[in-house]
């Protein structure tokens, strides 16, 4: 079959993601998704609003069923879609009574694998048991940590003779690599629903799809561990705390000059009011691109001045963080060279080498570890540990690009509260 364009709508609120529909539809969209979390918001009144508003459309309506298939096919059926998603890891008694149920409704069976080990195998059986569409399905908390979808599509593809559905975190560059591996239904989320201009991306990634041409893009990707400076200087600070669920912010950190975007790897010195023996010690230990992150416990004596800037910046540093003082700022504003720290002071003490480099530190009351990666701007510093940064660098990248829509709704006449319908939201106390 020639690759359908699936839009799905996973959002939380009727009025958004029908008008995102909409603009999809527009652009070129072939099935409309009412997704899971649509569904479970609004209810299966999205579903019967969805086929009023597009009833020339095939709709999908992903109830991730995994029990009592017939009654949940059927009360899905009735509401309006063409299409209903079952779990594969629901017992075979659930998908043949969904069959049974589809087949009753005239609506039709997609089951997704999503936390299938053994994909192959299972689509198999599910070929047998007589589903009409099979869905490779890499959710979004897995996207985050790097799972794509290509490798067991095509171990899939060759396996079974019904069409494949594949989602996960597509978009202009990647569509075209499941299409080429078997995909006969290519699904998209984030790169339309989160898009400045919905049209013009669907657009985008239909093209990309019928002339199997790669697009590059920069937004609605998912970076891995090499590419982890890019992704953080993507984003800000305050994406990154909320990536991190109000985490990971350096309390009275600031910068002492703005309009730097720093991002690297930390190498930690630890230090005593004044003494600014080690934090000098560590520019030579340091690597090109590291950020020296130095414990002073607060001290309001300068351990960091002009010429340690010097040194820093022309050793290739990319910046400093001190939760304790500088001084010469006069000096420091003029020079190019990211500078964050809790005190400024004139007076400095002396290099008496209390301390070491490389150790566990604090630093503006979070825990900090050579390699962790530090990033600082305008608003602050953010410490995010090593062992969950590609994680959050994608979870960055995912709430800065659900602000960018949200910010073109609000231009187009919105409010804030209206585009996310916060009074709806306001948890109810019994």
């Amino acid at each position: 079959m020639e690759a359908i364009l699936q839009v799905a709508l996973d959002l939380l609120n009727s009025d958004r993601a029908i008008n995102i529909g909409k603009d999809s539809v527009k652009g070129g969209a072939d099935w409309i998704e009412a997704g899971t979390p649509l569904i479970k918001s609004e209810g299966l009144e999205i579903v019967r609003k969805l086929k009023q508003t597009f009833p020339n459309k095939i709709l999908v309506a992903d109830m991730k069923t995994m029990d009592t298939g017939a009654l949940e096919t059927e009360i899905a059926a009735k509401a309006g879609a063409d299409i209903v998603c079952i779990l594969a890891a629901s017992d075979n008694s659930t998908i043949q009574d969904a069959l049974k149920s589809a087949r009753k409704y005239g609506t039709k069976i997609m089951v997704d694998l999503i936390g299938i080990k053994d994909k192959v195998s299972r689509g198999k059986e599910l070929e047998t048991l007589g589903v009409d569409y099979l869905c490779i399905h890499i959710g979004i908390d897995e996207q985050m940590i790097g799972k794509k979808p290509i490798d067991v599509l095509k171990l899939l593809a060759k396996s079974t003779n019904i069409p494949i559905a594949v989602a996960g975190g597509l978009n202009s560059e990647t569509v075209v690599n499941v299409v080429k591996a078997g995909a006969s239904i290519i699904i998209v989320g984030g790169a339309i629903t989160k898009a400045k201009d919905v049209t013009k991306a669907t657009r985008l990634i239909k093209k990309a799809i019928t002339e199997q041409k790669s697009v590059s893009t920069d937004l609605f990707k998912k970076y891995d561990k090499t590419e982890l400076k890019k992704a953080f200087s993507l984003v800000s600070t305050p994406n990154i705390s909320d990536a991190m669920h109000k985490k990971g912010a350096m309390h009275g950190i600031r910068p002492v000059k703005l309009g730097f975007h720093m991002v690297g790897e930390a190498i930690t010195v630890s230090t005593i009011n004044g003494d600014w023996a080690k934090p000098i010690e560590a520019i030579d230990k340091a690597k090109k691109g590291q950020v020296l992150v130095v414990d002073v416990n607060g001290g309001e004596t300068a351990v960091w001045g002009e010429l340690a800037t010097w040194s820093a910046k022309l050793g290739g540093l990319a910046g400093v963080v001190i939760d304790g003082a500088v001084r010469d700022l006069d000096d420091l504003i003029k020079m190019d060279f990211p500078v964050f720290s809790r005190h400024i002071s004139s007076n400095a003490g002396e290099p008496k080498g209390f301390g070491e480099i490389g150790a566990e530190i604090k630093c503006g009351g979070q825990t900090v570890c050579n390699g962790d990666w530090i990033i600082g701007d305008d608003s602050g510093v953010v410490v995010v540990p090593q062992q969950i940064a590609q994680e959050i660098a994608n979870r960055a990248l995912d709430v800065k690009e659900h602000e960018n829509r949200i910010r073109e709704e609000i231009k187009g006449g919105g409010s804030l509260g209206h585009v996310c319908k916060l009074r709806k939201w306001e948890k109810i106390i019994g």
